[in-house]
């Protein structure tokens, strides 16, 4: 069995193994072209809904659940659902999260629809708000017709948009640049708050990082991300969801049984604590950190965050800025409660905090994998 040294050994010297095989090991067991491809094809249907949604699901979303369905309706409209199987019920009990990754979908919904000189007239949870969770009621209505508006920047930018976990550079965000993402992500209501290298953001990390130890030590918790876990290219093509794990190193762990959904459940495997190290290296790599306050109270107000995150994002994709949702003290189940309250009084103003997410700068990450327009659009 490999050391817990030697696995770090091996996730590091990844290029080696695939510069070693003359590039044919990482053309076989690299990232899937196939599980990205809603990326190329984003902007390619014909009827214009289908176009529009195209770039809508491409949005940020918790543990690329991708929790999203929609009905078509007549010729100029549409309606949106949660897709109720794609929830997190252990991490994300009432649905906040999952709810703000529906937001940032209907704002990319919107910006795509702009950019077509049309306006995407939305109107949230029309059938009345759900209760405690999400149920079978639509979240949104949505109504398009003619715009006179100029269209969206941020369009330029959806396709450009990552979720970046690698560990980030130490080259500190420019005040200006922490700036301009404050802006961007104050927007229906919401604020967003945004601190650079210093006192606050080292209480930051130290917190998101004990943040994520509760969540990882938890079974039920932990086991929730494990079989969200896309180990090797063959799951990730299958999928096209959930947390990916790719690359000829991951290949190579995974066939010698170092890497698999059993091996990442036991907190006592190489592998187990291999990811952990690698985690911590990259909390203690923030430099700056951003997050977003709620400004609305419900159901609405949490899509409208979702749709204010998502131009926060489009922003960092403009910056060049690398971002991370790192919001595991923002979760509400038992465990992370002391937590909870704690970042709360650090940085929540008295409100909600609905996002926290760490900036920086880092080399460019692939796009996650995607279903595509046909698996959205239902009958």
């Amino acid at each position: 069995m490999a050391s817990r040294r030697g696995v770090l050994k091996l996730i590091g010297g990844g290029v080696v193994l695939a510069a070693g095989a003359g590039g044919a090991y990482w053309f076989m067991n690299g990232p899937s072209d196939e599980a990205r491809q809603a990326w190329r094809e984003a902007g390619q249907p014909t009827e214009y809904r289908r176009r529009f949604l195209s770039y809508a699901l491409l949005a940020p979303n918790p543990h690329n659940r991708q929790p999203w369905a929609v009905k078509l309706e007549g010729e100029d409209a549409l309606t949106f659902y949660c897709d109720l199987d794609k929830r997190l019920p252990e991490t994300d009990p009432f649905d906040r999260q999952i709810t703000l990754g529906c937001g940032a979908f209907l704002e990319l919904l919107s910006i795509a629809a702009s950019h077509s000189r049309m306006r995407a007239d939305i109107t949230p949870f029309p059938e009345g708000e759900p209760g405690e969770r999400l149920d079978k009621k639509a979240l949104a209505h949505v109504r398009f017709s003619s715009a006179l508006e100029p269209p969206d920047p941020a369009f330029d930018f959806i396709l450009a948009r990552r979720t970046n976990r690698n560990v980030y550079d130490q080259k500190e965000v420019t005040a200006q640049a922490l700036d301009e993402l404050a802006a961007a992500g104050s927007a229906f209501g919401h604020d967003v708050r945004t601190t650079g290298e210093g006192e606050l953001a080292a209480k930051l990390r130290d917190l998101t990082w004990r943040a994520h130890q509760v969540e990882m030590l938890n079974p039920r918790t932990l086991k929730e991300s494990v079989d969200l876990m896309r180990i090797g290219r063959a799951e990730v093509n299958a999928h096209r969801d959930g947390l990916s794990m790719e690359g000829p190193v991951i290949e190579a762990m995974h066939s010698v049984g170092l890497m698999t959904q059993e091996t990442m459940m036991d907190v006592n495997s190489v592998a187990f604590k291999a990811g952990m190290d690698q985690f911590k290296d990259k909390a203690m790599s923030a430099k700056a950190y951003a997050w977003l306050l709620s400004g609305k109270p419900g159901r609405a107000g949490q899509l409208e965050a979702g749709r204010a995150y998502a131009r926060l994002a489009l922003k960092a994709s403009e910056l060049n800025l690398a971002i991370h949702p790192w919001s595991q003290s923002l979760q509400e189940y038992a465990e992370m409660k002391p937590l909870y309250d704690e970042v709360h009084a650090l940085i929540g103003e008295k409100r909600r905090i609905e996002m926290l997410v760490r900036v920086g700068h880092a080399d460019p990450v692939e796009a996650a994998p995607r279903r595509g327009v046909d698996d959205l659009v239902k009958a």
